[in-house]
């Protein structure tokens, strides 16, 4: 599988998204571990997560130590295994989302996921989602106080427009690793983040790259393009969205979310699918649906 760079890492260009493990509709226990075991069997050595990546009020932090617990039983190596994990978003346990980005609670939070995931640090630890009633720069800024204090080795952020990854920059001096938006053949309006991450060099995490947990499956169907295109070289609709994805910048790394062993040793093949530049051109239309 191709690599990406993540900071000073080298990663698979092709991640494994967590959440679905672990909200509506998860899967027992036992098909998430395999799931996983499976993207690290395929070369998958980029793992995302979030404390937010649960159902119940009780069960904070269960896709980490999930995550967790298929690392520790898995037979091979994982000692080139990337997780990464997010905090400032919330479920109080009833199906809603709420923030919260005040530094202090970023700091507990970042500290209870290290707990959950071991190890002497969190390997990328990025702010969730913006919190309207606190100051973007001081959220950011307890991630500045994470790094000093050696309690991530990485710092990045979530669902962020231009101005506030500029921002995130700026605290962090120059420190910001990641960026993690939506964006997919049916969500591309995250482009402009995406472009700016190429420009500044700092890696772009597409969360949802095939659409969405109720999207995902059927992505062909929904985008004659990207069907087209699979057709002729013989493989998934879902391969052929992150391999264009991928196309897009070096940068790119998308992170699909996946909760069967068989959908992400298909996604992870994407890494070596090769896309010509008409294909690409077609792909990028606006119209590609």
């Amino acid at each position: 599988m191709k690599q990406r760079t993540l900071g000073e890492l080298t990663v698979s260009a092709i991640g494994l998204g967590g959440m679905p493990m672990s909200i509506e509709g998860r899967p027992d226990e036992e098909r998430s571990v395999r799931t996983i075991h499976a993207a690290l069997d395929a070369g998958v050595t980029f793992i995302d997560t979030a404390d937010a990546y649960h159902l119940h009020a009780d069960e904070v932090g269960h896709n980490e130590s999930l995550i967790a617990k298929a690392l520790g039983s898995y037979a091979g190596s994982t000692d080139d295994i990337v997780v990464a994990t997010k905090g400032g978003h919330l479920r109080p346990g009833d199906g809603s989302w709420t923030v919260n980005g005040r530094p202090e609670y970023i700091k507990e939070a970042a500290k209870a996921s290290l707990q959950r995931l071991g190890g002497d640090a969190i390997a990328l630890y990025q702010f969730h989602r913006p919190d309207p009633d606190v100051p973007y720069e001081e959220s950011v800024g307890a991630l500045a106080d994470l790094l000093d204090e050696g309690v991530i080795r990485m710092a990045g952020i979530s669902n962020a427009d231009p101005g506030q990854i500029r921002a995130a920059q700026q605290v962090l001096g120059g420190r910001l690793v990641s960026v993690q938006n939506q964006f997919s053949p049916k969500f591309r309006s995250s482009r402009p983040e995406l472009d700016l991450c190429a420009e500044l060099g700092i890696a772009f995490l597409p969360w949802s790259p095939l659409g969405g947990i109720k999207s995902a499956a059927g992505l062909g169907d929904d985008h004659d393009a990207f069907a087209e295109v699979a057709k002729a070289h013989d493989v998934s609709p879902q391969q052929v969205a992150l391999a264009w994805e991928l196309a897009l910048a070096p940068v790119v790394i998308p992170i699909p979310g996946s909760s069967r062993p068989e959908s992400i040793t298909d996604s992870s093949q994407a890494g070596d699918l090769e896309l010509t530049a008409a294909e690409l051109e077609s792909l990028s239309a606006t119209d590609a649906g």
